[in-house]
Formats: C-alpha cells, structure tokens, sequence
C-alpha cells in the first residue's frame, strides 16, 4: 500500500482505494481509517480532503442519477440523494465515474448500507477538528472550493440526459437495467399509475429545468419525444 502524503484529485480516490481495501463494506470502520490517515497528515491535507469530498458531492447532483437512486432506494428525498452520492464515492474513482456517464451502470454495483454513506463528506472535517479545535467551515474559503470544482471537471463525462428529471414512465426507458433488476414489472406499472410524477412538477426549479435540459436519446427513441 502506498503511502499518501498529499490529497490531490488523484491521492483522494487512491485514499479511498485503500480504505475501502482495508475495511471493505464496515462504514463507521471506513471513516475512522480514512480520519486517522488524515490526521497523520496533519491539518492541511484533512482540509483538502474536506474540499476534495463536496467538489465529487456536489458534481454527481445530476437529476438522472437521483432517479437511479429513486430506482434503487424505492424512492429518495434530498437528504437521501445526499447520502447516496457520499456512498457513491465510496464505492471509488471507476464506479463513480462511470455513473456520471452512464446512471445505468449500477446496476452492476453492489448495495450495501442502504446506499447511504452520509459521514463520508465530514471525515475531513472530524480530522480536522481533531488537529486544531477548529471546524471546516470556520475556514471554508469560496475560492479554494471553486477551485477544487474546476480541478475536477475535466475529468468527468456526464452522459447525455443525465441532468433531466424523469417521471416513473421515462425513467423506464432511461435505466432498464435499474428498473429490471430493483422493480417488478407490476410494480414499475403501478408506480407509473400512482404517482408518475416522480417530481414536484410545479416546483419552478423542476418545470425550468424538464423545459430547458435535454432527454436521454434512448426516450426519444423509445417514447417519440421530439425535444
């Protein structure tokens, strides 16, 4: 195992790796490895931990992903969508990415924990605390996380249609995968009757953005919408 000294967009999934090679699926033994890390670190790099984990946090917030969370989780509030994408960090560099570009590759992945994994986005900031009595956000600097977004963008392929928000009947088309594996198809089809209206769809952030983001091309082929 190699020893990390630094975190860098690179040395942050390697620290994963290697926390999920030590304590696999044990969540509180995860945290308490990756904190420990990090305070061998000392204070700097729990920080840049701390910026690293909400930058990956913060670009998976993908409308398309929180309906493969929905599939998977029989439904996800905000906080849940929060939780799933700290869980899908820890499932490490490949699979996260590969759900950015493709929401329907989890199906490959297994669940465990209820695809919940909210402590994850705090480590750096419990080693931190630990190293100097101070909280993360009492030197959160808007700058450095502006810069930690824009040093990990280039690295991420988001697939097509990823940011729309999808009803049950579209998400249908737009995860087969998810949907065979996690839901009968009596269930698929009594949430399509119930409550298709997966969103709040008189929420104005909802409507603005199902008006201005694009489908999935796999709903246009399979349901002829023509935008």
């Amino acid at each position: 195992m190699s020893s990390i000294s630094e975190i860098n967009k690179d040395t942050f999934w390697e620290l994963i790796a290697q926390a999920k090679e030590q304590c696999g699926q044990d969540q509180d033994a995860f945290c308490q490895w990756l904190e420990d890390r990090l305070i061998e670190m000392g204070p700097e790099q729990a920080l840049n931990f701390d910026y690293a984990a909400f930058a990956y946090r913060a670009a998976a917030y993908k409308y398309g992903l929180w309906s493969a969370a929905s599939v998977m989780l029989d439904g996800c509030t905000d906080d849940g969508f929060t939780d799933f994408r700290g869980w899908l960090i820890a499932q490490g560099r490949d699979v996260y990415m590969a759900a950015l570009k493709d929401p329907d590759s989890l199906a490959d992945v297994p669940v465990y924990g209820d695809c919940c994994f909210e402590t994850i986005c705090y480590v750096g900031s419990y080693a931190y605390e630990e190293l100097t009595g101070r909280n993360t956000y009492e030197d959160f600097d808007p700058a450095v996380s502006r810069a930690w977004s824009e040093k990990i963008e280039p690295d991420i392929v988001y697939g097509e249609g990823i940011g729309y928000p999808y009803t049950w009947s579209e998400t249908a088309a737009y995860l087969p995968k998810l949907c065979a594996k996690y839901l009968t198809p009596e269930e698929l089809a009594q949430r399509i009757r119930q409550r298709d209206d997966t969103w709040n769809l008189t929420n104005p952030e909802i409507k603005m953005v199902r008006a201005t983001e694009k489908k999935s091309k796999k709903i246009k082929k399979d349901r002829g919408d023509s935008r």
